[in-house]
C-alpha cells in the first residue's frame, strides 16, 4: 500500500523558516520523481518543486525559486521542503506527490499524494 506521510507543517512568523518531511513507503521511491505542491484557500494547487529520482537534481518553477530547497533521502525514503523567508502568502496546504515522470509533476497529473500538512505564515 502506497504512503506518502507528512509532517512539520505548523505557525511561523513572516521572515521564518520551516522544514516539511515526507516519509514514502509502498512503491520504489529510487524510481519515482517527489514533489511537493501547495494550494492556498481559494487558489489553485501549485507546484513547488520536485527532485528528480537519484535526488541530484531538482526542478522549481520560476515563481518558487530562491526560497524553496527540496532533497531527498534515498536510504530513508524521505523528502524535504525546507522553506525560508516565509511569506504570508505562503500560507497554504502542502502536499508530498510521486509519479515516474517528470511531466506529470509538472502538470499535476500525479500518481501519488500525501495528505497534506497546513502551513500557516503570520505574526
Amino acid at each position: 500500500q502506497v504512503q506518502l506521510v507528512e509532517s512539520g507543517g505548523g505557525l511561523v512568523q513572516p521572515g521564518g523558516s520551516l522544514r516539511l518531511s515526507c516519509a514514502a513507503s509502498g512503491f520504489r521511491f529510487s524510481t519515482y520523481v517527489m514533489g511537493w505542491y501547495r494550494q492556498a484557500p481559494g487558489r489553485e494547487c501549485e507546484l513547488v518543486g520536485a527532485t528528480i529520482r537519484s535526488g541530484s537534481s531538482t526542478y522549481y518553477p520560476d515563481s518558487m525559486k530562491g526560497r524553496f530547497t527540496i532533497s531527498r533521502d534515498i536510504v530513508k525514503n524521505t523528502v524535504d521542503l525546507k522553506m525560508h523567508r516565509l511569506k504570508p502568502k505562503d500560507t497554504a496546504v502542502y502536499y508530498c506527490a510521486a509519479d515516474k515522470t517528470v511531466h506529470d509533476i509538472v502538470v499535476g497529473s500525479t500518481e501519488y499524494w500525501g495528505q497534506g500538512t497546513q502551513v500557516t505564515v503570520s505574526p
